[in-house]
């Protein structure tokens, strides 16, 4: 093979070296190219985990905000009392009076939430959020069940300021009152009356800020406590009526 020289003599590149350079500059590239679409499918996978992040507080709230020692952000689930049916209630009021959101913002195209970094729509089932866009599931359990989401709850004992117990003759005086959303837009009432020793309990009561009201019935005096309910919980109120009833 030839050298090649160049017309004052100074020797140029053999084709084989040509070829030589031509074919590692094919291989750096090829490397360049493969460490670059790892690169954004990594940012796609972080992109898609975080959106799938934001969903999930959406639904059930960030369980890290908290104000006066009590859990305060339940998402959509708090204020309705049930799971969302599609992903548009997040940002679309369904008519419910006790919607308050929008939960999360629409981003670019108004509806960008709903699809991951590689655009696929999100499959959403009770609980679990899944992306498919990247060719293999990448999912998001945003609770166990829907049971720790809807059925919590919220039990204890009342007594009134002498710590005197109602007993057999004065637990029909006593309207204990749970206040929560009842799932469908509105709030509901449940209504127990003490036991004789004080005890009371409500179940199938939804995560969120719900209200505990006692009312002593003859002159309707009534104590209002304030109640946390996070997932899976039962909660324990002990109630002191701030006057001696019995």
């Amino acid at each position: 093979m030839h050298q090649l020289t160049s017309e004052n003599g100074r020797r140029g590149f053999t084709l084989v070296e040509v070829v030589v350079v031509i074919i590692l500059l094919g291989i750096i590239a090829a490397v360049a190219v493969g460490r670059l679409t790892t690169s954004l499918e990594t940012a796609r996978v972080e992109q898609t985990k975080a959106e799938m992040e934001a969903l999930a507080r959406a639904i059930v709230g960030n369980p890290d905000v908290y104000s006066n020692g009590a859990r305060t952000d339940f998402g959509y689930v708090g204020d309705i009392g049930a799971l969302p049916f599609t992903l548009d209630n997040l940002l679309t009021d369904p008519g419910y009076a006790t919607w308050n959101g929008p939960y999360l913002t629409a981003g670019p195209g108004g509806d960008a939430y709903k699809r991951d970094a590689w655009n696929a729509d999100y499959v959403y089932v009770d609980t679990l959020l899944r992306s498919v866009g990247s060719g293999s599931n990448i999912d998001k359990v945003f609770t166990a069940n829907t049971s720790s989401l809807l059925n919590n709850v919220v039990e204890g004992y009342m007594r009134d300021a002498n710590s005197n117990l109602p007993g057999p003759t004065y637990r029909d005086s006593v309207l204990i009152q749970l206040v929560y959303p009842n799932g469908a837009g509105g709030m509901a009432i449940a209504s127990v009356n003490p036991s004789s020793t004080g005890n009371f309990r409500f179940s199938n009561v939804p995560i969120g800020n719900q209200t505990l009201r006692v009312i002593y019935l003859p002159d309707r005096d009534t104590v209002i406590y304030a109640t946390s309910v996070p997932p899976g919980s039962t909660i324990k109120i002990n109630v002191v009526f701030p006057a001696d009833l019995w």
